[in-house]
């Protein structure tokens, strides 16, 4: 079937200028080569175009997910890209070092040029990725890492892999402390790339590890409340972490199965640190709670006092910039239409955080539609089954 325009009535813009309050209601006119025809008031329908009413709600830069896992089948934790893409809302999904450089040309091949969403990739430093995930570490000691063939694998398909990943907590690293660290640093460095560094349980501490990271460089899990890595039980740690951010070291959210705190959240938002970027980690111990999916994330953040404006360019444009990708005129005419039409709604939902403390969220974002050239996909959250919902206990899986 050929492609068809789509017409997009009567939706607010929001987080195309960041911060800014929404715009007023428009329209929008996706031609059928994918991109942006018209945006206007009223705008007349082309022959065919396929209609969209997003009855006052808002439209904003494709949802982006700085964090997630999607190498279904090359990983015993990831889960198809279609459970965290355009069905929820996000046009991007970044996968955060589920393949090494042993593995990623499989992760290339078969998850992500079949894919309807946009891929990127961290490559891992540890050479088989999450094969195994915690089971059999990706980072067991200077065997798991060649050097060589990483920077070859990264220059074949610089189109693709956007950084370098390296989980360092003591459930991965056992007794091997920083030194992984400091060559997935090292190696970032050499390829001109930024890092995306987890952090966990320590050791190595989380001071430990922003005493190496640069301006651009990702901290993920940055709100986890593990004992030992929560940036409100330490001034000395809070302080240094405000310095990092302040010059450009990107604290992304990594909600995942293990690493998200309502109070470390809401404290560090109170006090004016607010993420750079707001993440899913979804994989399969996450998925069915406590994360679901990039909006009840979103809502999340938004219910610990985020400000609206502010969590839309976390989960869009900022995540972008982090990736290399543009975010200038997202709704220029003859841009690639990038898009996400959604609502906000009162609820009363009541959700966990990692730890397993209970939150409700009186207002949610609702994915309605997400809009990736001419494709067109009904958007909605992740509904739980009755007997699906989980909370990860173990601290092993982010």
């Amino acid at each position: 079937m050929d492609a068809q325009p789509i017409l997009i009535r009567n939706v607010r813009p929001v987080g195309f200028r960041p911060g800014a309050a929404p715009d007023a209601a428009t329209d929008i006119l996706v031609g059928a080569d994918g991109r942006i025809a018209q945006v206007g008031a009223s705008l007349i329908p082309p022959p065919a175009a396929r209609q969209v009413d997003g009855a006052g709600g808002f439209v904003s830069p494709g949802w982006t997910d700085l964090h997630a896992h999607v190498w279904h089948g090359g990983t015993d934790i990831s889960i198809r890209p279609q459970l965290a893409g355009l069905q929820r809302g996000v046009t991007t999904i970044v996968d955060a070092g589920s393949a090494g450089e042993a593995t990623f040309h499989g992760f290339r091949e078969y998850i992500i040029e079949p894919a309807q969403e946009r891929i990127l990739a961290f490559l891992n430093i540890g050479s088989i990725g999450l094969v195994a995930c915690n089971r059999v570490s990706e980072l067991i000691d200077i065997r798991s890492i060649d050097i060589d063939r990483t920077l070859a694998v990264v220059e074949a398909n610089r189109d693709l892999i956007v950084g370098i990943k390296c989980r360092a907590s003591h459930v991965i690293l056992g007794s091997w402390g920083i030194t992984p660290v400091k060559v997935a640093v090292k190696v970032a460095k050499i390829l001109k790339l930024p890092m995306m560094i987890h952090v966990g349980e320590p050791p190595p501490t989380y001071d430990e590890i922003l005493e190496l990271l640069r301006p651009g460089d990702v901290i993920t899990h940055c709100f986890n409340g593990k004992a030992g890595g929560s940036i409100i039980e330490d001034e000395d740690l809070w302080d240094l972490v405000v310095k990092c951010a302040d010059r450009g070291i990107r604290l992304d959210v990594g909600h995942g199965g293990a690493s998200f705190s309502f109070k470390v959240a809401e404290v560090a938002i109170e006090r004016g640190l607010l993420p750079f970027s707001i993440s899913t980690d979804l994989h399969d111990h996450s998925l069915n709670g406590p994360v679901w999916d990039m909006a009840t994330t979103m809502s999340k953040l938004l219910s610990v006092g985020m400000p609206f404006e502010a969590v839309v360019t976390a989960s869009t444009t900022a995540p972008m910039s982090a990736v290399g990708l543009a975010t200038d005129d997202l709704l220029a005419v003859g841009k690639k239409a990038e898009l996400t039409v959604f609502d906000l709604v009162d609820s009363d939902l009541k959700v966990r955080d990692s730890q397993g403390a209970l939150g409700t969220l009186t207002r949610m974002f609702e994915p309605r539609h997400a809009v990736m050239g001419s494709t067109l996909v009904r958007a909605s959250r992740h509904m739980p089954k009755e007997g699906e919902a989980k909370v990860c206990t173990c601290g092993a899986h982010g």
